[in-house]
């Protein structure tokens, strides 16, 4: 049975990771204080363009394409060997809503060539080291980039966190109100109501 989700603009967002001494990193860009998510820090990505759908494709594969694309577009990597990781589905009566499938993805090594239209700033930084510098203020996060980078934070190396992937986790994302104010929050099929509460929307 379809949904009303399924009518939504899709698409494709794609988690390089690259291989340090200490464990991995993950590429961010901050994107322009105008447009989507202004002034935030997120990973490649945009939505499915025309030129991106197959006939016959699955939904996912047609966001794979878009990341690919928007990946170049945006810093200048081609990268081919994506890995499913999670489907985003925005809550209910948010003003821009679009589902977005996410990938990880191997950083080639290549000099990264950021487009001045959509990257205001670029980082390679630790999930760890992502998650302090919002935890201090220094960077905004939106929910689908902050758990992530939580999921990626308890692996050791890109490695392992490449080899979990390859199904999508489905984030149903919900807007509830609680004591310290409005959160967003996700249920998961295979835990019991297991909220993961979000206090960045204004109460």
């Amino acid at each position: 049975m379809s949904s009303p989700d399924d009518s939504l603009p899709v698409a494709g967002t794609v988690v390089l990771l690259r291989t340090v001494e200490e464990g991995f990193e993950v590429l961010l860009i901050r994107r322009p204080d105008r447009g989507s998510f202004a002034g935030a820090w997120v990973f490649p990505g945009g939505k499915v363009e025309p030129d991106d759908r197959r006939s016959g494709a699955s939904e996912s594969e047609d966001a794979r394409r878009a990341g690919i694309r928007e990946t170049q577009e945006e810093v200048g990597l081609t990268i081919d060997d994506l890995v499913l990781l999670s489907e985003w589905r925005p809550p209910a009566g948010a003003p821009t809503r679009i589902r977005t499938w996410f990938f990880l993805a191997k950083a080639p090594d290549q000099v990264l060539v950021p487009s001045a239209d959509e990257v205001a700033e670029i980082a390679w930084v630790s999930p760890h080291e992502a998650l302090a510098r919002h935890a201090a203020g220094e960077w905004t996060l939106f929910p689908p980039t902050w758990l992530t980078l939580h999921q990626l934070a308890v692996f050791a190396d890109a490695e392992a966190a490449l080899s979990s992937a390859g199904s999508a986790q489905l984030f149903q994302t919900r807007v509830v109100d609680t004591d310290a104010g409005r959160a967003f929050a996700w249920e998961q099929g295979v835990l019991e109501a297991a909220e993961l509460p979000w206090r960045f929307l204004p109460a």
